[in-house]
């Protein structure tokens, strides 16, 4: 569905030369769920933008839907929905008239048109709200309808932008619970990007990301965690003098990533801490040792970022230097 190969994106801004995108590829299969995630900055938006042809690539090659984004970007906008940040429907306008404006401008006769909307209308929880103006919706009803409006044409791929920012988290859930009707119902492949990394957690079935303009890793979420952030253990024991001598001891034990100190507390990232745990507390109370307290926690994709650059996804970057949010 989606295939780039050295997708590269520069810009002149006072007269040098800014790598936005540097030579990224990008495979999706159909039918798959792909979160595109990435600090503010490191080329997420920019890459989105080319692969729907809003921004022609400096170098590379991207096709979408099986046609090139530069040799046919009618053909890639016939095939794709996209669903972006800000709302799409006219806000003096009725809902159903907004969908069957969308599919005529999409080439649909009129029945397809009314029946497609009826559809979407029913399976997007939208028919009681069909007749009222969209200015008088919901932050979550409008998202609902953007959603049906990137669906009209039936694309095989969808694009969704931060579909969920600036929403409850009720509606954020029940937003997420129509995505995936879609999904069941059309088999639609979906292209993601957002903030709420839970969301990429518990929904995509691939995690990328990207940073100062390249992927720096592509795999299932679980696999990032395990294998780029591992699970955390912490014990607290008598004093920073005993504190000492427990790292050391994990040093020599447990194989961590990594092992910090904090006053009594000693922390250490390992693959596998609940079966790491056992064996690190024989060897402590072999050493003398007594830990006060001991738990393990799970990784998460904040931890994956963190260990990958350094911040959170959260923390603001750069922007980007055309004007928009790379």
């Amino acid at each position: 569905m989606i295939h780039t190969k050295g997708l590269t994106r520069t810009f002149r801004v006072k007269g040098e030369t800014v790598e936005a995108v540097r030579g990224v590829d990008i495979d999706v299969e159909r039918g798959e769920l792909v979160a595109f995630l990435g600090p503010n900055g490191a080329g997420k938006s920019t890459s989105l933008r080319m692969l729907t042809t809003l921004l022609p690539p400096t170098s590379g090659t991207a096709t979408v839907v099986g046609r090139d984004v530069v040799a046919d970007p009618a053909g890639v906008r016939r095939r794709i929905g996209y669903i972006g940040q800000g709302n799409g429907a006219g806000h003096s306008q009725r809902v159903r008239d907004e969908l069957i404006c969308q599919g005529r401008s999409y080439g649909m006769d009129r029945t397809a048109c009314h029946a497609r909307a009826d559809e979407l209308l029913d399976s997007l929880d939208l028919r009681s709200l069909a007749k009222r103006t969209v200015s008088n919706l919901s932050g979550g009803q409008r998202r609902r309808l953007d959603i049906a409006l990137g669906l009209m044409h039936h694309p095989e791929l969808l694009f969704l932008d931060e579909p969920s920012t600036g929403m409850d988290p009720q509606n954020r859930a029940n937003l997420w619970e129509h995505i995936q009707q879609v999904r069941e119902n059309y088999g639609t492949t979906i292209f993601l990007t957002t903030h709420y990394l839970e969301e990429a957690d518990t929904m995509a079935e691939r995690v990328m990301v990207i940073d100062h303009g390249r992927v720096i890793a592509d795999d299932t979420s679980a696999r990032l965690k395990d294998d780029l952030a591992g699970d955390l253990i912490t014990i607290t024991v008598q004093d920073g003098e005993e504190a000492a001598q427990a790292a050391q001891t994990a040093e020599r034990i447990a194989s961590p990533h990594d092992v910090t100190v904090e006053g009594t507390a000693v922390r250490l990232r390992v693959t596998r801490g609940e079966a790491v745990l056992p064996e690190y507390l024989r060897a402590l109370d072999a050493g003398g040792l007594k830990a006060l307290t001991a738990e393990v926690r799970r990784p998460t994709l904040d931890d994956v970022f963190l260990a990958l650059t350094g911040r959170s996804l959260r923390e603001s970057g750069t922007a980007e230097q055309d004007g928009g949010k790379a």
